[in-house]
């Protein structure tokens, strides 16, 4: 992946899904749907905040906020990350266009670090 200021946040989400599933992780992602009102992703309880991918592939369970070069973490994603951060063994990462090595290197290692 190019670490080009012009990589967008969903050809960055579209790039670590397909590297995933390529690696045969399992990924979930909640899609935003348009509205009269802009756009929405239904969530209700605590869901505000919730990062963008969780994947699962043998005894690992990776979550990810995805972000463009300048894209800023709301208080509730920075929440959820900080909740998921508490529980052992959940890697936890919120990656930009400019760590896809780091990415590469997680979705593709296969043991826990």
């Amino acid at each position: 992946m190019t670490q080009a200021l012009t990589v967008t946040e969903a050809q960055l989400q579209a790039a670590v899904i397909e590297l995933a599933q390529l690696c045969g992780w399992l990924v979930a992602h909640f899609r935003p749907a348009r509205t009269q009102h802009g756009w929405r992703t239904p969530v209700s309880a605590d869901g505000a905040g919730f990062p963008d991918l969780v994947m699962v592939r043998g005894d690992r369970l990776v979550v990810a906020e995805l972000k463009a070069k300048r894209g800023r973490v709301s208080p509730d994603q920075q929440a959820w990350l900080a909740a998921f951060s508490q529980v052992p063994g959940i890697e936890v990462h919120l990656w930009r266009p400019s760590d896809w090595d780091a990415i590469e290197s997680t979705l593709t290692r296969k043991e826990t670090p």
